[in-house]
């Protein structure tokens, strides 16, 4: 499987639709799964309009206190690096939304005074939409941590017993550890942007990410207009490629509104599809 993972230095720029219309697209003719891995917001399915009809729950583990078998040594609240486990005068006090699962409090303690205890975390989810296979992955409300969901995420897509040519991943937006736990699996990575001030700066947060993790990228400029040198002069200066530039169309925001795959409606936005289509064949050639 070829891992894209399209992403963005922020939010708004586009990532989901260019994700679910690629996949829709290259699904044509190839096999692909397309999976939203923006675990808080998943939205990629409403415009697949499908059921989820395999869905896996999906647990998190924390430790448990055993006050009967505790001596209040203290290796726990040592041993932790996220302050989820502190250690007061008669007590033990857990916060689980600190713990990141790591299991050094248990796995360390001398008296084995910490059991860790599974608790639901999120939902995976597949479906199919004509010829497109659809995975998301959906945390649950009151759940703080998106990055275990992500890895574990990760697991069930490399169990899949299929052959999918492209794995498209929708990626969190931003550069903190969700989009970096989504992205460093792929074998590319497609940055999307807009040409504007903002644009421009969280992309170059976006290329510093990308570039730490050694993974091939380009970008992809969208509502392109006649600022798109601010983007391709900075793209040039760093020898990223401009995959291509989306113009800057109302109906595509209108189709998006009412929940349309645009490429099947906006002749403009599908030539632009189709050339990172083309792009992306190239790179797997």
């Amino acid at each position: 499987m070829f891992k894209i993972a399209i992403a963005s230095g922020k939010g708004g720029t586009g990532k989901t639709t260019l994700s679910v219309n690629l996949a829709a697209m290259l699904s044509d003719s190839e096999s692909v799964r397309l999976c939203d891995m923006d675990v808080e917001e998943p939205d990629s399915g409403l415009f697949l309009n499908v059921d989820q009809k395999e869905k896996t729950v999906i647990q998190r583990f924390t430790p448990q206190w055993d006050e009967d078998k505790c001596t209040l040594c203290g290796k726990c609240q040592e041993n932790c690096n996220f302050n989820a486990v502190i250690r007061l005068a008669d007590q033990i006090m857990i916060f689980p939304e600190l713990c990141h699962s790591c299991y050094a409090c248990s796995e360390l303690c001398p008296k084995n005074a910490l059991p860790m205890i599974p608790s639901p975390m999120g939902v995976i989810s597949s479906s199919r939409h004509e010829q497109l296979r659809f995975t998301e992955a959906r945390l649950n409300v009151g759940v703080e941590q998106a990055v275990p969901l992500i890895t574990q995420t990760h697991q069930y897509l490399n169990n899949l017993n299929e052959k999918a040519k492209f794995v498209i991943i929708d990626s969190p937006p931003g550069t903190s550890c969700p989009m970096i736990h989504t992205i460093k699996e792929a074998d590319f990575v497609i940055l999307v942007t807009e040409p504007t001030p903002f644009g421009l700066h969280d992309l170059q947060l976006a290329v510093e990410t990308v570039r730490q993790l050694g993974i091939p990228m380009g970008v992809v400029i969208n509502r392109g207009d006649d600022n798109n040198t601010l983007i391709t002069d900075f793209c040039t200066a760093n020898s990223i490629d401009v995959m291509a530039i989306i113009k800057n169309d109302r109906s595509v925001a209108a189709h998006y509104a009412a929940g349309d795959l645009v490429y099947k409606h906006v002749s403009t936005f599908r030539e632009s599809v189709e050339t990172i289509a083309g792009r992306i064949q190239n790179l797997l050639q």
